[in-house]
């Protein structure tokens, strides 16, 4: 043995004047550290999140959940709203529509203004933004002013949404990302299951401008956590700032919205064949084409398409819009369901769908362990498969169908859809550097709204084909189940499509 050699295994026995002798053995076994000289500090745990990132995941959770809520409370709230400001129904829909607008207008914005001001900064503020168009809303005289200050909010969601997934995979440098994605989505699965319930609660205990009210303390405790637990990471005087790419984004902003406003009309009109959908969504889907084209023809573009080329990516992106299809496709039935064929209220009717989100919820801490430790190819198998089964009952189920067995059906789906959004989600990011994450997060987030906005338009129209005018619980019974089983097939389209999902992940390196 050489003289460095016993030099070193003499300092790993001793553990410091005063304290006694320990061995190396008896060090691994006890507190894994030794604290001799020329001891070498144990390996970090590759399976343990720096506690850093845990905190920068519970900040930017706390002020996207005023987004994620506010948007599905106004959604149950329109009829009253449109009671309250004397407006007709037609109108007060754009009080939805134009914030969704004004949230895809501004989406494709994220990544350029990150760069230009910091993660830090933009997110606070575009959480002020969203804070400001609350107070405005709950503010507001009459449906015109409403609508407006909705497109204030959109405005800061817009940024806010692709903004918290960029921050929370940034910070986590590539490493547990199935345990992080767990954790940051957990608001947008969420949302739509319990958004209902307290829409539901406060419009039968107080005046509707409460839900926008309520939006107050999040942002507010958002915006504080923000200040002190974002990184300050604003760029440095002397580096160059990337120029905006206006031709880019006067392609994709405005032809994302426009393929949104189509599909949003699909419900109210004669269907996909009708000019007020037609017009739109063709000319969006141009649009949306010529940025393809430009955007893949140089660098620097808006949002850089070329990431499509990387494979767990662009899977992940294409099962994510059918992700959207089914969980938000769905979301459309379930409550129509409750109330249409089973005489269920708004706020029974949100109560009814908590066992969704009690699956999602449970699902979402194991589906991320189990996407680092196999990867998400697997978890979003079992995932789409298990939600694929639990939907099938409402195929069969009838006015006077077991509730009991249908919450059940509920509780799994909504496991099978927790387990199979968090593989997604970070399926997206596997093996992209820290400046392809923040496109990465754009294209994964319009791609889920899309789908979401298609399932949607699509099962409107099929239950709309399906239901008509009926008025008798059997006739009902059977235009949802028409309409169920379209979600089935949408869902059992995913399965297989999860196979070209990453495998067992790589072992994970040491983040520094």
């Amino acid at each position: 043995m050489s003289a460095s050699h016993r030099a070193r295994a003499t300092g790993g026995t001793r553990s410091g004047a005063g304290t006694g002798a320990r061995t190396t053995t008896e060090t691994a076994a006890g507190t894994g550290t030794a604290t001799g000289a020329g001891a070498r500090p144990a390996p970090p745990d590759p399976d343990r999140v720096d506690p850093a990132v845990w905190r920068l995941a519970f900040t930017v959770i706390v002020g996207a959940l005023a987004v994620v809520f506010d948007t599905t409370i106004v959604t149950v709230a329109l009829n009253d709203l449109a009671t309250e400001l004397d407006a007709a129904l037609s109108t007060i829909q754009w009080v939805s529509t134009g914030f969704l607008l004004a949230v895809f207008v501004t989406i494709p914005l994220a990544g350029w203004a990150q760069s230009r001001l910091g993660g830090k900064r933009l997110w606070i503020a575009a959480l002020g933004t969203f804070l400001l168009g609350s107070v405005l809303c709950a503010l507001a005289w009459d449906a015109t002013s409403l609508i407006a200050f909705r497109v204030v909010q959109g405005i800061g969601g817009g940024i806010m949404m692709p903004l918290m997934a960029t921050l929370v995979v940034q910070a986590a440098k590539g490493r547990n990302i199935g345990k992080v994605m767990a954790t940051v989505t957990l608001p947008t699965a969420l949302g739509p299951i319990l958004g209902p319930v307290l829409g539901g609660v406060i419009l039968s205990l107080a005046d509707w401008r409460w839900i926008f009210f309520v939006n107050i303390p999040f942002c507010l405790v958002g915006g504080l956590l923000a200040w002190r637990n974002l990184p300050d990471d604003r760029p440095s005087p002397g580096r160059p700032r990337p120029r905006l790419d206006i031709v880019g984004l006067l392609l994709l902003s405005p032809g994302v919205a426009a393929v949104i406003y189509g599909l949003s009309r699909v419900e109210g009109s004669a269907g996909f064949v009708s000019a007020e959908v037609l017009v739109p969504l063709t000319g969006g889907l141009a649009l949306v084409g010529g940025f393809a084209a430009w955007a893949l023809s140089r660098t620097g573009a808006l949002v850089d398409l070329r990431l499509f080329r990387h494979r767990p990516l662009a899977s992940a992106a294409s099962l994510s819009f059918l992700g959207g299809v089914t969980l938000y496709g769905a979301m459309l039935l379930l409550p129509l369901y409750w109330q249409q064929v089973r005489g269920e209220d708004a706020l029974g009717a949100g109560l009814l769908l908590i066992p969704q989100g009690v699956g999602a919820f449970v699902a979402r801490t194991r589906a991320g362990h189990y996407t680092d430790r196999i990867g998400p190819r697997w978890v979003a198998f079992a995932g789409f498969a298990l939600a694929t089964v639990a939907t099938v009952p409402f195929a069969f189920a009838g006015a006077g169908t077991s509730k009991v067995l249908l919450m059940a059906a509920l509780l799994v789906r909504g496991i099978g859809m927790g387990a199979a959004m968090v593989p997604l989600n970070g399926a997206a990011y596997i093996g992209l550097g820290h400046r392809q994450i923040p496109d990465a997060s754009i294209i994964a987030r319009v791609a889920q709204q899309l789908g979401g906005s298609v399932g949607t338009a699509v099962l409107a129209v099929v239950l709309q084909h399906t239901v008509g005018d009926a008025r008798i619980p059997g006739t009902l019974a059977d235009g949802f189940g028409n309409a169920f089983w379209w979600a089935v097939a949408f869902s059992v389209v995913a399965v297989p499509l999860c196979l070209l999902l990453p495998g067992r992940p790589e072992p994970q390196a040491p983040a520094r």
